[in-house]
């Protein structure tokens, strides 16, 4: 079975993809890398003899993967065709998954909202006041600027 994902995904490889790269994985499936286009392609054997499991996801900055965003199981009877299509299929959903702005799309586990968000440790500022320093941070300067006056005066009055 693996000897026959290596042949598919080669010629699958070369439908999709000008630049690419197909590996082996340890558990007996195959990934089609694409560097360029930042994208991977997974065809695992399932348990039915003539099917796989196809997974489609991200590769991140510094070349790590994301975790597999869909995947779909395609029977390897249907032919390099149908596979191709499906593989489009779900990279173009991968795709709107994670388009900034995509309409009626939130990536799995996530709202819209928690996505764009990013935590800070203080609550937010209301709308037009600036980055300003705070009153405790005044004072935290105020009391440095008088350790350091209160040094500089007893080393000068010492000698």
């Amino acid at each position: 079975m693996s000897a026959q994902l290596i042949d598919i995904a080669g010629e699958l490889a070369k439908l999709l993809w000008r630049e690419h790269t197909v590996y082996r994985e340890r558990s007996g499936g195959v990934v089609i890398r694409a560097e360029h286009v930042r994208r991977w392609i997974s065809l695992a054997p399932t348990g039915g003899r003539d099917e796989t499991l196809v997974r489609v996801g991200r590769i991140l900055d510094g070349g790590t993967t994301a975790p597999a965003r869909l995947e779909a199981v395609v029977p390897l009877s249907a032919g390099t065709g149908v596979l191709a299509a499906t593989c489009r299929r779900l990279l173009a959903e991968a795709a709107a998954d994670v388009a900034p702005g995509a309409p009626g799309r939130a990536p799995s586990g996530r709202s819209k909202r928690a996505k764009g968000a990013k935590r800070s440790g203080r609550a937010a500022r209301p709308k037009g006041s600036g980055k300003h320093t705070s009153f405790s941070s005044w004072v935290i300067l105020v009391c440095v600027a008088g350790v350091i006056a209160l040094y500089v005066y007893t080393t000068a009055t010492r000698g």
